[in-house]
């Protein structure tokens, strides 16, 4: 098997655990590939097996059947922007905080790792979100799993943003922002700005003011067969759009849609972990007195 892998730095309690990890593949004889910047890192912590190659972005990933993420789910999402078009399978093995996606214990690895092997797993297919500008702005990886926002810079007033569903008017939305968030990012951004909670296979997104100056405006769910168009106003002409976590400043002139992304990330599940599981672990639901009686 081959395996590509990809992280962030994390504590020092953890690597034991990530010795662990690479002790199993190396025992297995996986073929393992890291991610250039994470390689440099880790022969500075840990003793890595010998012919250990590396890749960059835009790399093939040829014959790789499995890509780790290790890391939160921050680290995640900058994984799916490796992976692309290639849909390989992700299987996020979590040493950050919260873990939605990213939702392997680092203290369960070697059982994820058995269960890789085994076949003991599910593939869950998530939609994607794509930004189509006039500018390249995100230097070609214009897709994302979470969100696409507008925003205003640090310093700016309101702004406004008047947005419309396949060319036809739906509303000048004033506030700090506006959020389009795919399913998966429901439980993101999205969430702490008031909007719904929706389950990772329907085919919606959630449009969600941030900060909205007309407290009358609510979140809406829209079918991702839409296109959403924008145009911006402010005083300052300067303005923040994003996917996901990487950020760009634009002004005004800027024309923007959004999209459903004509292919989807794939997500390693492994037995007895789901979204509702999920949900409830990570938003304390459920956490009532009451249902103890």
């Amino acid at each position: 098997m081959k395996i590509a892998i990809l992280g962030k730095p994390f504590k020092e309690a953890l690597l034991p655990y990530i010795q662990e990890l690479f002790n199993d593949l190396a025992e297995r004889q996986t073929e393992i590939i890291i991610v250039e910047y994470f390689k440099i890192y880790l022969q500075n912590h840990i003793h890595l097996p010998v012919n250990v190659n590396t890749f960059r972005r835009g790399d093939p990933l040829e014959g790789v059947e499995f890509v780790l993420s290790i890391g939160g789910d921050g680290t995640l999402l900058d994984t799916i922007t490796y992976v692309g078009a290639k849909q390989i399978p992700i299987l996020g093995i979590n040493t950050g905080r919260l873990g939605f996606l990213a939702n392997v214990p680092f203290n369960q690895t070697a059982s994820a790792i058995e269960a890789l092997y085994k076949g003991e797993y599910i593939i869950e297919e998530r939609s994607l979100i794509r930004a189509e500008t006039d500018q390249d702005i995100f230097d070609g990886v214009n897709f994302g799993l979470n969100e696409f926002s507008i925003l205003k810079t640090d310093t700016s007033t309101m702004i406004v943003v008047h947005t419309y569903i396949d060319g036809e008017y739906l509303n000048s939305y004033w506030a700090d922002g506006l959020i389009v968030a795919t399913p998966t990012g429901s439980t993101g951004y999205s969430l702490s700005c008031g909007g719904p909670v929706v389950l990772p296979q329907t085919n919606n997104f959630v449009i969600s003011p941030v900060c909205p100056h007309n407290l009358n405006v609510r979140p809406l769910i829209v079918s991702d067969k839409s296109v959403l168009s924008f145009e911006i106003e402010g005083r300052s002409n300067n303005f923040l759009v994003s996917l996901d976590s990487r950020s760009k400043p634009v002004d005004a002139s800027i024309k923007i849609a959004v999209k459903r992304e004509n292919f989807n990330a794939r997500l390693v599940k492994i037995a007895d972990t789901n979204f509702l599981t999920t949900l409830r672990t990570k938003l304390n639901w459920g956490f009532d007195k009451r249902n103890d009686l």
